[in-house]
């Protein structure tokens, strides 16, 4: 590797590079950095034998900042490395770490290995960036997402755990899903993940919701537990007012009536506690279903699940 100082105008930035989101902010804060301290760092190029020169492979940020100062030299570490595909993992090993680098990058980056290098796999690509194999397909998930939903995620508006449950949706889904955002309907991103979810199960288990086809002792079994469990649902009124009425009592009267009982008294609430929160996450969860399905049965190209995944 040489280090030499070169004219700006002998460097261009790599048009493959991973990196096409740059904080422009953070540029800013770096160019002053530079003019204060001076390059530290050289950036990492290789000869352009195209169009002669040099081509950034790394610290495209530093040239950046470098451009914006007006400078007209660069310090450069200069690698003999010829493989354009090799040149190109090098820059990701340097940026896949830094919270800059945007998931997409992140997962374009790691497709083009998958497309371009002769025999990779998800388990040599993860391999290579120091991942595992589940972070790498997670990664990978976002590009079935609408573009819609991908440029969500790049606004920050959509966390990437949510991103990765909408993008195992169908196209025709993610696009109702899409409808119910856009309309402010979820609070926060763990409403969007679990909503995501139930929505997948729906997806995958519609032939069960269509009562249709249902036999009549499929139909009467589904009868008896609905009964069932709204029966349990509306019994759970008559415990809220006794509890209302444990709630109104003073603390000496509670003293003095559970005499010797109140420490055993107490640990029988907290299990009561623990299995109404329990139950009030499971109730949640069936509101994202009953939710979930509705907005399938309303949207009816939705159910197909062999949709085109992609908005390009």
């Amino acid at each position: 590797m040489t280090y030499r100082t070169v004219k700006m105008t002998q460097v261009r930035p790599n048009p493959r590079q991973p990196r096409e989101y740059f904080n422009e902010e953070a540029i800013q804060e770096l160019a002053k950095a530079i003019d204060t301290y001076g390059q530290i760092s050289p950036i990492e190029v290789a000869a352009d034998d195209t169009q002669g020169g040099y081509q950034i492979i790394s610290g495209e940020r530093r040239y950046r900042a470098l451009t914006v100062l007006g400078r007209s030299t660069v310090k450069v570490s200069i690698v003999s490395e010829k493989s354009e595909l090799r040149r190109f993992k090098r820059s990701m090993s340097e940026n896949v770490n830094r919270k800059e680098m945007t998931p997409f990058e992140e997962a374009n980056g790691y497709q083009r290995i998958l497309d371009e290098e002769e025999g990779a796999t998800i388990e040599t690509v993860a391999d290579d960036f120091g991942k595992t194999t589940a972070y790498v397909k997670l990664r990978l998930a976002l590009l079935d997402l609408r573009l819609e939903f991908q440029k969500l995620v790049q606004d920050g508006q959509i966390g990437t755990q949510a991103a990765v449950q909408i993008a195992v949706l169908s196209f025709a889904n993610q696009g109702a899903l899409l409808s119910k955002f856009t309309r402010g309907e979820f609070k926060a991103d763990n409403e969007i993940v679990h909503f995501a979810f139930a929505m997948k199960a729906q997806q995958d288990q519609q032939v069960l919701m269509i009562t249709e086809d249902l036999t009549d002792e499929q139909r009467e079994q589904r009868a008896a537990a609905q009964r069932k469990t709204k029966g349990t649902l509306d019994k759970i009124e008559l415990v809220r007012a006794m509890l209302d009425e444990i709630a109104k009592t003073t603390p000496i009267k509670l003293a003095q009536a559970l005499e010797g009982q109140v420490g055993a008294r107490l640990d029988q609430l907290d299990r009561v506690a623990e299995s109404l929160t329990k139950a009030r996450w499971q109730l949640k969860q069936a509101k994202a279903h009953a939710e979930a399905a509705e907005l399938i049965a309303v949207n009816p190209e939705a159910t197909d699940t062999d949709a085109v995944s992609t908005a390009a």
